[in-house]
């Protein structure tokens, strides 16, 4: 079977347009899928980008800018350059990308070339797509400003006549040669002829999905299936020994019938059910999600710190009754059983329910057709039933509430395994350092909307088993070896650990309030005193405060904070340290994820970052 010819060869230097704009640049091609068929380009600045053939043109085929000295003083240059070349206009009642840059062109040039120039430009028009990153500027922001002249003076702009006309079968960008008009004269065109389409066209364009694959592709997946499963397993069972250490591993399996009770998985259910009708209530405040590709906000109902504050009240009215909480202790394997069942079932139910999701709703990098993959990553990004989103209701409350709860279930293990009238000083410690993190997390739950697990990954088996699972059955882990085997703290020792936690929770909160902050709104004039990095992709890079001193200042608290977590339980056993271990390879990895994806995504802006802040996380180590 012949293969089809590849009209654009590895090596050749080509005009690329920039997603979203009107604009060419000169790129290099890197080579071409065919599985895809998408060619791999590579900007002037560094930055790769898959494109269509479509959005591909032979640098024959353009007409260069002239850089004269007369393109700076022309208004309709300065009107442009006041734009990046990956945004589209927002007011409907200005200029489209094209007729700007046909206005300059027209300034620029004397009045007896102004037809043939105008005659050898494109006019465009695009769909509008809405950015979804939180840290893009508005068309006023100075950081706007910054960018464009960074990147003008590394590429050359070039501008094309074609009407770009909706057809869905072409993708996200698609344009469309338009027939030669002959000699006839250009007519003059207004701007409001030149306003841009309706979003609701761009938001029809199915998205390309592809992305590369992470966690080990398709092979990772089933060791991650197998392996997280069976990790909660062993530190339950490990923890529940008389002597933990890990000469003593594996620990003994107990008999099949000890991993089920019936009571155990309704107390879960109802548990689940409770959070769930908490975050129904219509208490707390409605927020507003990032803008999704399509360019529409979802709302949440934000109301995670009365959520805790009433399971607080339940609990302690169950123990007022007489209640046994000490029972989840004594049946933690059982309930992490349950849990188990209903994380498997819930994400069973997500990978059918996303099969009937349209493709603007599924998520970018659970798609990759292999069923086993696509389980565990996740396909869909924001499933709901009519307005409940699962996966927002997941990441907060019934696991990270739960936590809480089974702390305090083993702080009262502790006083009646120990014989003690109030817990110990360990006990309290991990407690109230714990708790702390958790209602901080649910006071400030706007922030959630701004992570990577809320704005692009897809919940499936691998989010739905770490919320429900995997956080309150591994992170309580420091309560649960506490409870049979305590360790005793001197006062200051005591006070050493707290001022530790401190300093670790300013460093988390300060970090993720400016991050979220700047993602939010980068214009806000309460930010204009910080430093940033341009990048040509529309958005900004913070270098000030915390995130000027290392490039993940809130994995540095969280760090710290975990090293307050371990502390409380003594250096007798590794078990109680697993956390802090866990976390640092976890942030290690994402660390990792991180830069290989922003150098791809930001290209030189991205070098020079990193030039700026030197330290990944811990400053002068790494």
């Amino acid at each position: 079977m012949k293969m089809p010819s590849v009209k654009y060869q590895r090596g050749e230097m080509v005009m690329g347009r920039w997603p979203g704009s009107s604009l060419y640049y000169e790129v290099k091609v890197l080579g071409y899928d065919t599985k895809s068929q998408l060619y791999t380009v590579i900007y002037k600045d560094g930055t790769e980008l898959e494109l269509k053939e479509q959005d591909i043109r032979n640098i024959a085929g353009f007409q260069t800018r002239s850089r004269s000295r007369s393109r700076s003083r022309s208004p309709g240059r300065r009107r442009s350059r006041s734009r990046s070349p990956a945004r589209t206009t927002r007011r409907s009642s200005s200029r489209t990308a094209a007729a700007v840059a046909a206005a300059a062109i027209m300034e620029s040039a004397p009045s007896s070339r102004r037809d043939a120039k105008l005659k050898d430009t494109l006019e465009v028009r695009l769909s509008p797509l809405q950015q979804t990153s939180a840290a893009e500027n508005n068309s006023n922001n100075k950081h706007e400003k910054k960018e464009e002249n960074n990147t003008a003076n590394k590429v050359n702009e070039f501008e094309s006549k074609v009407e770009a006309e909706p057809e869905l079968n072409q993708g996200r960008y698609n344009l469309r040669r338009r027939k030669e008009d002959g000699d006839a004269k250009p007519v003059e065109t207004k701007p409001e002829q030149l306003e841009e389409k309706d979003a609701k066209v761009a938001a029809a364009a199915p998205a390309n999905l592809s992305t590369p694959l992470d966690f080990g592709g398709k092979i990772g997946a089933y060791f991650w299936l197998l392996f997280l499963p069976a990790w909660v397993l062993f530190v339950v069972l490990q923890g529940d020994l008389e002597d933990p250490s890990l000469v003593n591993f594996p620990p003994p399996l107990p008999p099949l019938e000890e991993f089920w009770d019936a009571q155990a998985l309704g107390f879960v259910i109802l548990w689940v059910l409770l959070q769930a009708l908490l975050y129904i209530l219509p208490f707390g405040k409605l927020s507003e999600g990032m803008p999704l590709s399509s360019g529409e906000r979802l709302k949440y109902r934000t109301n995670g710190f009365f959520a805790i504050t009433v399971s607080a009240l339940a609990a302690a009215a169950a123990v007022y009754l007489g209640v046994d909480l000490t029972y989840i202790h004594s049946h933690f394997l059982q309930l992490a059983t349950a849990t188990f069942l209903i994380s498997v079932l819930l994400s069973a139910y997500l990978y059918v329910h996303s099969c009937y999701a349209e493709p603007a709703q599924l998520a970018l990098g659970g798609n990759s057709g292999n069923v086993v993959y696509d389980f565990f990553k996740g396909r869909e990004l924001n499933p709901r039933i009519k307005n409940f989103d699962l996966k927002f209701f997941c990441e907060m409350r019934p696991g990270l509430i739960g936590w809480c709860l089974i702390n305090f279930a083993m702080a009262l293990a502790e006083m009646k395994e120990q014989r003690l009238d109030a817990p110990s000083y360990s006990m309290i410690l991990v407690n109230l350092f714990q708790l702390l993190y958790v209602v901080d997390g649910l006071w400030n739950e706007e922030a959630i909307l701004t992570t990577m697990d809320l704005m692009h990954d897809g919940f499936g088996f691998m989010l739905a088993f770490g919320d429900l699972v995997w956080v309150p059955f591994t992170y309580t882990l420091q309560a649960y070896y506490l409870v049979s085997h305590p360790n005793p703290l001197s006062l200051p020792a005591v006070g050493a650990i707290i001022t530790l936690k401190l300093v670790g929770f300013y460093i988390f909160r300060k970090s993720n309030s400016e991050k979220n902050a700047f993602r939010r709104n980068p214009s806000d004039p309460k930010l204009s005193h910080l430093k940033t990095i341009p990048t040509a992709t529309g958005k900004s890079l913070l270098v000030s405060g915390w995130w000027g001193v290392v490039r993940h200042p809130n994995y540095l608290g969280d760090l710290i904070m975990a090293l307050a977590w371990s502390l409380p339980c003594g250096f007798s056993h590794l078990l109680p340290w697993y956390y802090m271990i866990y976390f640092i390879i976890l942030l290690v990895h994402r660390d990792s994820r991180d830069m290989s994806e922003c150098r791809r995504k930001y290209g030189s802006a991205w070098d020079e970052y990193c030039r700026t802040v030197r330290y990944r996380i811990i400053p002068r180590v790494y």
